[in-house]
């Protein structure tokens, strides 16, 4: 047994093939123990003693009467109930507890974890359970018991499924009763049919394991791995197998050296610290041989080294860097910036001259076991908070929910429908890396490997993020496409428009289910949105709006040239034109005025220069559109800089059905650009249409009507 195993301080390892021996022999002492029956009242029955030893190692001053209690019903309930494995009933809950006492549970999960299959599988009743043991309890084994009835598989209906999750987000416990009862049942699949134990493997990886990922309980995944990996591929298993004993067999141990050495660097150093050899689990030993071929000594493990604060985590890597060779490239830092599940610590490697490479971790005893056993080993996350943050809703509050479950929370009451949350959903869990990208105002933002700008804003502003109009990556302009790495920082430029909309095209660059699903919903909420009718005149608050925008001067750019149009006068004979500062169509809202040579200059009736005419004793003219739709305008469109902007621009235009008679493309400032186009449309009722399509060009973020300083 390894040092890590005997210290009472962080839970054992659970995988591996000697806690398999272990967990057997258990399994017999256990079942041996059930059939003698409950003790006298107030003794601790002898069946939960390693259960209460277990617990005791975390919690040395635990009440121990509701762990007897609720042994004394679920032993008395299951009598009589057989495992296909041949033990009682009961050697299953405690085996579960067990698993979970020794990963640093607190009393009331080991509670639930007794009495998880008293409800389901008894005629104990939740108000029995309630009544006994509280509303913490009964709340858990009720979760538990409606995980119990979800079909996980392909054919799983998914708002089963989201209700599910949502339950289990409402207090992280009960997936952890679930996963400890998974890894158990794992354990003794070998009574079932072949084509049975693919099938719970199959679920077990595609369900499970990512979210006991996600949960950080890390001793409970890896054994899983392990287990599943020997079920769906049993000669891959073999194989990795006899390279683990082919190792353990060789006189030398390359990594017990390094170990060695590391010790004595840190007492030279005065570092008071634990260096342990962390043998690598069957996956990982597998995926390290798939990437690196031919395996080395110190490929089969890595050296854990724990300490006691914070600081001594960055003095332990200062030393090794400075008196080892580092291998720069595999330093990490996880506890300046956790991973998504709560996990911290340092990762480092350090070479010797013959080129063994060992890989280190180095991290405080108690980031070990958040390590190992992630939201298990934080105790209640429900416990009463002080007066002061107690909300006023009287909501409980869970400071130690992962922000990836607190998501999971958000985005599903925003899916439009079950099928997006499912299929968003393992589209989540298949994401197996997560990167932390940096804000200006010094916060951060967990994101998966691939996100893009787009994902980055919705994880900042929910959906206001529709509102988005760019972003800055390490202080460069970008766009909102642009794949974000690791340790990016990142400033989003939000508009003010609060009628702001997003892009269909922002689907093709959101990853994360909380970017998607707030697109998707709104553009469901919108189905006509990009459907405008041909010669169908739009007249929804959004065209009166881009129709009545306030004036933008076009700084240095060209005005439209004034065109006669379809315009009805009070003056016979008077030539109309169309006033090139404003630039109206139909069904813009027009006056006129005369000017000199017998002319009448139409302008929207919000034109600065209407204002200055009356002013200045300039009598209106009444005009009004005639039949003809045609029309000619004006548009600024403001961009981003990038390659084949302005193909794909008056392409999106030439779509539309709009002639380019002029264009005028500013010289880019601060990776911006302002472009003027001047073109004639067949029908005036489709500007709107156009103006979208020229703001879902990638790299456009604003479009408006163009304005010259005066007529």
């Amino acid at each position: 047994m390894s040092a890590e195993a005997t210290n009472p301080a962080t839970p054992g390892p659970v995988s591996g093939p000697a806690a398999r021996w272990r967990a057997r022999i258990d399994l017999r002492r256990l079942g041996r123990a059930a059939l003698l029956g409950p003790a006298t009242r107030d003794r601790l029955p002898s069946a939960i003693s390693h259960v209460v030893d277990a617990h005791r190692a975390h919690y040395p001053s635990a009440d121990l009467e509701p762990l007897r209690r609720a042994y004394v019903l679920a032993e008395s309930s299951h009598r009589g109930q057989m495992r296909k494995s041949g033990e009682p009933y009961i050697t299953h809950p405690l085996a579960v507890t067990l698993i979970l006492a020794e990963l640093g549970a607190e009393t009331t999960t080991l509670t639930a974890s007794l009495l998880h299959d008293t409800v389901e599988d008894t005629d104990v009743t939740l108000d029995q359970v309630g009544e006994q043991f509280g509303s913490e309890v009964r709340y858990l084994v009720d979760g538990v018991t409606k995980l119990e009835k979800v079909d996980y598989g392909a054919a799983a209906e998914p708002e089963t499924f989201r209700k599910m999750l949502v339950a289990t987000g409402s207090d992280v416990r009960v997936m952890s009763i679930k996963l400890a009862d998974r890894l158990h049942n794992m354990r003794t699949l070998g009574v079932m049919r072949p084509e049975k134990q693919a099938r719970i493997a199959k679920v077990t990886r595609d369900v499970l394991i990512p979210l006991a990922e996600r949960l950080g309980v890390q001793a409970l995944k890896t054994e899983l791995e392990d287990l599943v990996f020997a079920i769906l591929h049993p000669e891959e298993y073999e194989h990795t197998r006899e390279l683990i004993v082919d190792n353990a067999s060789r006189a030398d141990d390359p990594l017990a050296e390094i170990a060695d050495e590391v010790r004595g660097v840190l007492r030279d150093a005065d570092i008071p610290a634990e260096v342990l050899i962390r043998p690598r689990h069957f996956v990982s030993v597998h995926r390290v041989a798939r990437k690196r071929g031919q395996l080395r000594g110190s490929d089969f493990g890595r050296l854990l080294v724990l300490v006691n604060e914070d600081a001594d985590c960055y003095g332990v890597l200062g030393e090794l860097h400075t008196c080892m060779t580092p291998v720069v490239s595999e330093f990490k830092d996880f506890i300046a910036v956790p991973k998504f599940n709560l996990y911290q610590s340092l990762h480092t490697a350090v070479a010797r001259a013959d080129g063994q490479v060992a890989e280190v971790l180095i991290r405080t005893h108690q980031m070990h076991k958040a390590a190992e056993a992630g939201v298990v080993a934080l105790g209640n996350p429900y416990a009463p908070p002080p007066e002061e943050h107690t909300p006023a809703d009287g909501e409980r509050v869970d400071p130690t929910r992962p922000g990836w479950l607190s998501r999971l929370l958000d985005w599903q009451e925003a899916a439009p429908d079950p099928d997006t949350f499912w299929s968003t959903l393992r589209e989540d869990l298949a994401q197996d890396r997560e990167i932390t990208v940096f804000r200006p105002d010094g916060g951060t933002l967990g994101l998966p490997e691939g996100a893009t700008c787009v994902d980055a804003a919705y994880a900042q502003y929910g959906e206001d993020a529709h509102a988005c109009i760019g972003a800055r990556v390490n202080g460069r302009l970008a766009t909102l496409s642009t794949v974000l790495r690791d340790g990016d920082t990142v400033q989003l430029l939000m508009g003010q428009d609060p009628a702001s909309e997003p892009s269909r095209e922002w689907l093709e660059h959101a990853h994360t289910p909380a970017a998607r699903i707030a697109i998707q919903r709104w553009l469901a909420a919108h189905p006509t949105h990009d459907e405008v009718q041909e010669g169908e005149p739009e007249r929804s608050q959004e065209t009166d709006e881009e129709l009545s925008a306030a004036p933008r001067p076009a700084a240095d750019g060209p005005t439209s040239r004034p065109t006669t149009a379809d315009i009805t006068v009070d003056q016979p004979g008077a030539t109309v034109r169309l006033a090139g500062c404003c630039t109206p169509v139909p069904p813009d809202e027009v006056t006129g005025f005369a000017v000199r040579g017998g002319v009448v200059t139409v302008h929207r009736i919000e034109c600065a220069a209407v204002e200055r005419m009356k002013s200045g004793g300039r009598a209106e003219v009444d005009v009004r559109w005639g039949d003809t739709t045609e029309c000619r305008v004006t548009l600024l469109a403001e961009s981003f800089v990038r390659p084949h902007l302005l193909a794909d621009l008056t392409e999106a235009m030439a779509l539309e059905g709009a002639e380019i008679v002029s264009a005028t493309v500013e010289p880019p400032t601060q990776q911006r650009v302002r472009h003027t186009y001047t073109l004639q449309l067949p029908d005036a009722a489709h500007l709107p249409a156009l103006m979208r399509a020229m703001r879902n060009v990638p790299g456009v973020y604003d479009v408006s009507r163009a304005q010259t300083p005066g007529v």
